[in-house]
């Protein structure tokens, strides 16, 4: 694993100190080796995490042609059969990793060779005599990676510090970023919340040659369902998870399994406790003593399968404040996903004894795993009633008392009513979010962008053909997964310099998942229904029967307790209005009536505090708004 950066240089001259300084801002990504290339037309960079061919690999590496330099973030997980292939073509290795192999695949396919990878990565490869660079990221976005236009020059890096090393950038606000990320906790790409930086999409590849750019997808999500035998789609499904999950614990250095005893992580540890040769590593955060505390589960499955142990519990005694201005820096963007804290804590943990884990992220977007889900069908009903009557629900929830719950039951009610009164796909967006676009709107006044249901509009004719549960599952693979749920993994066990494996984003599993009618995913209240019937005779029935608990901090209880002084101090009149988008009387009222028991507001609250913290710690200011830089997520 590893971090790349890169600048071009048509019309600028190479400047040797800035590479240097943009590589070495990604130290905790490759702790482990650094290094340059520096030309007349373009500068590379790379950090590396050996987790293969540890005497080897080192980068930037250079082509058997001399003409040709790459550098690489990344695991492939077939490299060993490209590199057969490629042997056969006559190609000669000089090292025994996955780097030189992605290196011969681009020499002999050129862009075609993104195809034949199956993994996770990002990429950019320098062909000299074609005065050519070729930038690519995996298909599910697992690997970050993004992207500088100035002028008829580009600069890339795995983490927004790399670009930010340049001066001559500038650190303002995307207000259209902003209003997205009070909705939804994130931002889809390809914006990013500084004006004028993308992210490069998912599935995609960019060509810079002599100042001219060009971007073309290699891979595409279609959702195609057909009619599967229940038994026949568990043999398929138990085939593909089989062959991932050995695929995926391939390294070098030692490796374990992230645990959370939900049925994507103890799936993860049934097959890879099946394929490992030495007794496996597990590691756990709990919450001792909590309503929503999961240790009983993954206790048993740790247990079940015999696995070397580890937790941590976090409660408001650890150095909470501490870890989330640490996360300010390794965020590069502001992430209102409150599920961050745990995973900063978890990759913590985990590296004192591994350098790779393995985790479950993805199975919920494939396979059906989120309430919001149900959600959209009960209001489906709802929807049949009048207005007024929905509206009365609305209030009459705000009757009901504020509890310290992480998701209490008034809290569930009145968002359910509230997005009963919503089009499906906004309600879809919003149960899954955070601001309501009245909440929006008070604080941003005329700055907030319309909805962020617009990310339906992109959806192709294929998806557009399909039921409403398909259609959430699509955006959600293209959209949630990327921007919220694996930014936040890859940033926050980076930080720690570790590696995370996410089996279940295979891409021959998506592509797979993408056949599945809807009642193959959710039956009657059944999430994940396949998983489940595939499961429960080898995991624990505790395990297999048991409702989805997100992985999450009590965010309400702690801006009311441990966490309510970083809030204060972080969120203040003088930062809201340096922001410039924001209306500090609204963001005070929001403030107030969560502390007043009023409403919960803990995830709002946690978008502002990570805003806030990351604006100055990065010294980012407001800008006028900006035109969008390229397609949304959903036409990518």
């Amino acid at each position: 694993m590893c971090g790349i950066a890169g600048f071009t240089h048509r019309n600028r001259p190479p400047d040797p100190a800035l590479i240097e300084h943009a590589t070495r801002s990604l130290a905790h990504r490759g702790p482990d080796q650094q290094g340059v290339f520096v030309s007349d037309h373009v500068s590379l960079g790379a950090v590396r995490l050996k987790i293969l061919d540890l005497t080897g690999g080192d980068q930037p590496i250079h082509g058997g042609d001399g003409n040709t330099v790459m550098v690489f973030n990344g695991e492939i997980y077939n490299y060993l059969e490209l590199r057969g292939e490629l042997e056969a073509l006559g190609h000669r290795f000089r090292t025994r990793g996955d780097t030189e192999v992605v290196l011969e695949a681009f020499r002999r396919w050129d862009t075609g060779c993104f195809k034949r990878l199956r993994g996770m990565f990002a990429v950019a490869v320098w062909t000299g005599s074609r005065r050519r660079l070729v930038l690519a990221r995996d298909r599910l976005g697992i690997k970050p990676l993004y992207l500088h236009r100035r002028g008829e020059d580009i600069s890339f890096g795995s983490e927004l510090k790399a670009i930010l090393a340049d001066p001559g950038v500038e650190r303002r606000i995307d207000s259209l970023a902003l209003s997205d990320y009070l909705s939804l906790n994130y931002i889809p790409a390809p914006r990013t919340m500084i004006a004028g930086i993308e992210k490069l999409p998912p599935g995609h590849w960019l060509e810079w040659q002599d100042g001219r750019t060009r971007l073309e997808p290699f891979w595409r999500l279609e959702l195609r369902p057909r009619r599967w035998r229940l038994e026949d789609a568990k043999a398929e499904l138990d085939r593909l998870l089989g062959e991932s999950v050995r695929e995926h614990l391939a390294s070098d250095v030692p490796l374990g399994v992230w645990l959370s005893g939900g049925l994507d992580s103890s799936t993860v540890v049934h097959y890879a406790a099946r394929e490992a040769s030495t007794r496996l590593k597990t590691f756990s955060v709990s919450f001792l003593g909590r309503r929503f505390d999961e240790s009983g589960y993954f206790r048993r499955v740790a247990r079940t399968y015999d696995t070397e142990h580890h937790e941590l519990d976090l409660s408001p005694g650890r150095d909470l404040a501490g870890a989330i201005e640490r996360m300010w820096y390794y965020s590069d963007e502001p992430g209102a996903d409150a599920g961050a804290l745990p995973i900063w804590f978890l990759s913590e943990l985990s590296r004192r004894q591994v350098t790779v884990a393995l985790s479950g992220e993805g199975a919920d977007e494939l396979f059906g795993g989120y309430h919001t889900y149900l959600a959209n069908r009960w209001a489906r009903w709802l929807r049949r009633t009048p207005v007024w009557w929905r509206r009365l629900g609305v209030r009459a929830a705000g009757w009901l008392a504020v509890s310290d719950e992480k998701i209490g039951f008034e809290y569930k009610v009145k968002r359910f009513f509230e997005g009963s009164l919503l089009e499906p796909e906004d309600a879809h967006l919003f149960w899954n979010g955070s601001c309501s676009e009245r909440q929006k709107r008070a604080l941003m006044g005329a700055a907030a962008a319309a909805g962020p249901g617009r990310l339906f509009a992109g959806l192709p004719s294929s998806a557009r053909r399909m039921d409403e549960l398909n259609r959430a599952l699509w955006l959600d693979q293209l959209c949630y997964l990327p921007d919220d749920i694996l930014y936040k993994c890859d940033r926050m066990s980076m930080a720690h310099s570790l590696e995370v494996r996410p089996p279940f984003l295979d891409h021959r599993i998506v592509e797979f998942a993408a056949t599945l009618p809807a009642a193959m995913k959710v039956r009657g209240s059944t999430l994940k229904f396949l998983l489940r019937e595939l499961m429960k005779d080898r995991l624990p029935r505790a395990v297999t029967r048991r409702a989805k608990e997100g992985f999450d901090i009590p965010a309400h209880e702690w801006f009311r307790g441990a966490l309510r002084p970083l809030l204060e101090d972080t969120v203040t009149r003088a930062a809201v209005e340096d922001c410039g988008w924001l209306d500090w009387p609204a963001v005070e009222r929001l403030k107030r009536d969560h502390f007043e028991r009023r409403i919960n507001a803990g995830y709002p609250l946690w978008g502002l505090l990570t805003l806030m913290g990351w604006m100055k710690r990065w010294s980012v200011q407001a800008a006028p708004s900006s035109p969008p830089l390229g397609a949304a997520c959903a036409t990518s």
